[in-house]
């Protein structure tokens, strides 16, 4: 059978990391067996609808190579793929299931209709007991001919257990008294949550169901909707949550971080997909580096877990470091640009400062810290002259600097290479170690204990004139203390 599944997430703001594991998990059961990944925009709630989410789901998921075979923008053979454009859809087969005897119409007076959604959504259980439900179906036909306002709610009729089986979870059995008899279709006349997915899976034929493990108390009511259509069920593959700590799960409602959040702190898309298919799923051995393509190859169902993934930003960060140092350099100086812009504003060999920093940076954000002594030199302790392990001193430093100041004038190229040269040199020539020469220089130039950079690739990027003014600066301090 060839798989197609769907993302279907709701325009509600940023991508959740949750959400996009979710995707991730529909789009390789997908691939990995040459089928179809769809994308379907579930926007039935339209009080939490947020203007230009829709745009973000695009954005990310073509940001992370995960692009769709059939969508709203893309189009297919089993549109519209969003949910408000399918309206008179859920409404044919609400009244439907109504004849049939799965549902029934009520004429209750209508909580929040957002309620609903929002309860289906986190998978709250609110039992109602709807006298409604003793109605003829003539009776309730004539109330609804006469104007009244309605919802159509699901019909519960069967005792026992409800079985079914899930594809991480294996066989599951929950008691049919447990469920609620939810609403299905609201006043307005959209469908909600539930519904609408049980609806739009069957006709667009979607073989899985990739959903969080919350939902799988919910499941029965699905399997009730889709045995009273005679419709067969997907496979379900319901995950474990994604968790900010062992009690919390991680929320977008909660301000955790989302994609978007992520990639402003400086995190590869690529390390964040890559991280994310672990959070859940495992490969059976050590390796933890995966392309996309690489994922699509080496996923199965099979491997994922049951237990609660933690989401660690240590774990992310180290994954991200990988791949920073394996951009190409001109990728990595690329994507350093519009780091550099807000930061840093004198002249600088920005080449020369991207080749120091990619092997030493595990995000992009970590630009600013690295290079703010770059803009400004800062106003730093003599003390930092003294390094047992250097063998240097305050003395050791003035005595060092000098020669140093006397030779930057006449080094040609000004570069890297023939500066450490260079200096090399000047230590042997005036019976110093190189560290009695180049650790004093550093420190003129930075200001700081540790640097991305040693002394000469620091002087490269800073230029000959800045260089210059800083062993200056360091000379006149160390004079005047001295």
């Amino acid at each position: 059978m060839k798989a197609r599944t769907r993302f279907a997430p709701s325009p509600t703001g940023y991508m959740h990391i949750g959400n996009l594991r979710t995707a991730l998990y529909e789009y390789l059961i997908a691939k990995s067996g040459g089928g179809d990944f769809l994308l379907r925009i579930e926007d039935t709630d339209q009080k939490r609808y947020v203007e230009g989410a829709t745009d973000i789901i695009y954005s990310t998921l073509k940001t992370v190579g995960m692009n769709w075979d059939e969508g709203p923008d893309v189009g297919g053979n089993y549109g519209p793929y969003v949910q408000s454009e399918r309206k008179p859809i859920y409404a044919e087969y609400a009244h439907k299931l109504v004849e049939l005897g799965g549902a029934h119409y009520c004429f209750c007076a209508p909580k929040e209709e957002s309620e609903d959604d929002e309860a289906e959504e986190n998978a709250v259980p609110a039992k109602f007991q709807d006298p409604c439900k003793r109605l003829s179906l003539e009776e309730a036909r004539a109330r609804i001919a006469a104007g009244e306002p309605f919802t159509v709610r699901q019909t519960i009729n069967k005792k026992g257990k409800s079985r079914f089986h899930d594809e991480v979870y294996g066989d599951i059995e929950i008691d049919y008294d447990d469920l609620d008899e939810g609403v299905l279709l609201k006043t307005d006349g959209f469908p909600t949550y539930n519904f609408a997915n049980v609806i739009d899976d069957h006709l667009m034929e979607i073989t899985h169901v990739v959903r969080g493990n919350e939902y799988i108390s919910s499941t029965p009511k699905y399997n009730l909707i889709y045995e009273t259509f005679g419709w067969t069920p997907p496979v379900y593959v319901h995950v474990p949550q994604v968790m900010k700590d062992a009690q919390h799960k991680l929320s977008k409602r909660n301000g955790d971080a989302s994609f978007q959040d992520l990639v402003a702190k400086g995190y590869l898309p690529e390390a964040i997909l890559n991280y994310i298919a672990l959070l859940g799923w495992n490969p059976g051995d050590d390796r933890e580096i995966f392309s996309l393509s690489e994922l699509e190859k080496a996923f199965s169902v099979e491997r994922l877990n049951k237990s609660p993934a933690i989401f660690d930003i240590v774990k992310l960060t180290w994954m991200n470091g990988c791949y920073i140092r394996e951009l190409s350099a001109e990728n990595f100086h690329r994507l350093a640009l519009p780091y550099y812009q807000k930061c840093l504003t004198r002249p600088l060999d920005l080449a020369a400062l991207s080749k120091v920093l990619q092997p030493r940076i595990e995000t992009l954000a970590d630009i600013a810290a690295q290079t703010d002594f770059l803009e400004q030199l800062p106003d730093y302790d003599l003390a930092l002259f003294e390094n047992k392990k250097m063998k240097t001193d305050r003395d050791v430093a003035k005595n060092a600097l000098k020669p140093v100041a006397a030779l930057l004038p006449q080094v040609e190229p000004w570069s890297n290479e023939n500066l450490f040269e260079q200096l090399k040199k000047l230590a042997a020539d005036n019976g110093l170690k190189n560290g009695q020469v180049l650790y004093p220089v550093r420190i003129a130039l930075s200001g700081r204990e540790t640097t991305s950079g040693g002394a000469t690739e620091l002087a490269a990027i800073l230029g000959r004139e800045e260089t210059l003014a800083r062993i200056n600066v360091a000379l006149r301090r160390l004079g005047e203390q001295g």
